[in-house]
């Protein structure tokens, strides 16, 4: 394994620990905000991820990922909100829920903008910044710059939150984007939506991966476009 890679491996850990630490504590201050004091009374308004270890999505699928060369991805343990908490209970559970998501794309936008200045800061800057995704495949070799680590970091960091930010939109229980949807449905409908569970997470992890290539590439794209363009 080359050096480049050992340290894209430290970076995509970081992002991603930043990245769900950042999420969960987003529930957590929206949660209380809206009436539920729930996740602030356990101490999940932080950015310590001991507060936010699942063993499964935080510890064994990100290890999966790094050992295999497949990139990183997984979860944090889930926010606890208690819904009669809340002062009107279908607009606080969507705000509550969606805010997670909306905060990695929130990172996802600041690490856009940072590489914009990084690239516009000189031609060096902009040479790495445009070649970024040649350095790790090998396909070029990269200009002796400290740049180099900052913009591999910053790229990291914008792809991570993105496929963070739309796979928690998939409304799939227990994802959030299943507690907007769950809603608009009847009472049984939404019992045996509910009843899904983890299984349904689980079925779109290990089958699901055209769907999430489908939902996360575009988004991909287009940030890298506007990096392009600017």
């Amino acid at each position: 394994m080359t050096p480049l890679r050992i340290i894209d491996g430290a970076f995509q850990l970081i992002a991603f620990l930043f990245a769900i630490c950042v999420h969960e504590s987003a529930h957590a201050w929206m949660a209380d905000r809206r009436g539920d004091p729930t996740a602030r009374m356990l101490g999940r308004i932080t950015l310590n991820p001991i507060k936010h270890i699942d063993p499964i999505g935080t510890i064994l699928l990100p290890a999966m990922g790094l050992y295999y060369g497949t990139g990183i991805f997984g979860w944090a343990k889930p926010t606890p909100v208690d819904p009669r908490n809340f002062k009107s209970p279908v607009v606080d559970d969507i705000l509550t829920s969606v805010v997670g998501p909306i905060s990695n794309f929130v990172i996802a936008t600041a690490s856009l903008i940072l590489l914009m200045l990084v690239s516009h800061s000189s031609p060096v800057g902009h040479q790495i910044v445009t070649e970024k995704a040649l350095y790790l495949p090998g396909l070029l070799t990269p200009p002796d710059s400290p740049l180099v680590p900052l913009v591999l970091f910053l790229d990291t960091m914008m792809w991570l939150n993105i496929l963070l930010g739309v796979f928690n939109l998939i409304p799939v229980p227990p994802l959030d984007g299943s507690h907007v949807l769950r809603h608009f449905m009847s009472d049984s409908i939404r019992r045996a939506y509910d009843s899904i569970g983890v299984f349904g997470l689980l079925m779109l992890v290990v089958f699901g991966q055209p769907v999430l290539a489908a939902l996360i590439n575009p988004p991909i794209i287009f940030y890298n476009s506007i990096l392009k363009k600017f």
